[in-house]
């Protein structure tokens, strides 16, 4: 999964970063949002900040979900598996 998101997101994959992004900031800063809520709704610029809040929470989605997500092997390291073994290969047809 963590290799499709990171290719460029699709309409799934967005939502589930998007509610991913929700929820790693509700649970970190739901204290200070509160707070930046009440200034912004005086301020004539507010798609362009949904906008931005939007690209924030989607960012913060990838990152919460490659935290929890396990880690693939290295791509080196699964080359050396194939080269290992295609070696042990040929040496016993010798």
């Amino acid at each position: 999964m963590a290799h499709s998101i990171r290719r460029g997101p699709g309409g799934d994959d967005r939502t589930v970063l998007l509610a991913a992004g929700l929820a790693d900031l509700a649970l970190s800063t739901i204290g200070s949002a509160v707070g930046g809520l009440r200034g912004l709704l005086g301020r004539s610029d507010t798609a362009d900040l949904v906008r931005e809040a939007e690209q924030d929470l989607r960012a913060r989605g990838r990152l919460a979900l490659d935290r929890c997500a396990p880690v693939p092997p290295a791509h080196l390291e699964v080359l050396a598996q194939h080269v290992k073994a295609r070696r042990a290969a040929d040496d016993g047809d010798v």
